[in-house]
């Protein structure tokens, strides 16, 4: 069953372009990604919406998630309410309406 993940996340003022550039290699570094998305949600947000082919296949990619997290980790911003630095969720599709 596909599978997607999102996170959001706050960058840091003037961060914003070297936040998107440490996405650019997602696609060829993040096995069984079928699709990357980033979209702004406003003023410094933003958030990451990826399909894989299961769970299985998002599970098997979480470290090599979490080493591209790292390359970037320094232009993001806390986003409060005790959540930390990013703001993950992650499932199956349950229904599929396109």
């Amino acid at each position: 069953m596909t599978a997607f993940n999102a996170v959001r996340f706050r960058v840091k003022p003037g961060r914003e372009q070297d936040f998107l550039d440490a996405h650019k290699m997602v696609g060829s570094h993040w096995p069984n990604l079928r699709h990357a998305n980033i979209i702004k949600t406003g003023e410094r947000t933003y958030c990451i919406i990826a399909e894989w082919t299961d769970m299985a296949a998002l599970d098997a990619a979480r470290a090599t998630m979490i080493a591209t997290l790292d390359a970037f980790r320094d232009t993001l911003e806390d986003l409060g309410s005790g959540l930390g630095l990013t703001d993950p969720v992650s499932g199956e599709v349950v229904l599929a309406l396109k």
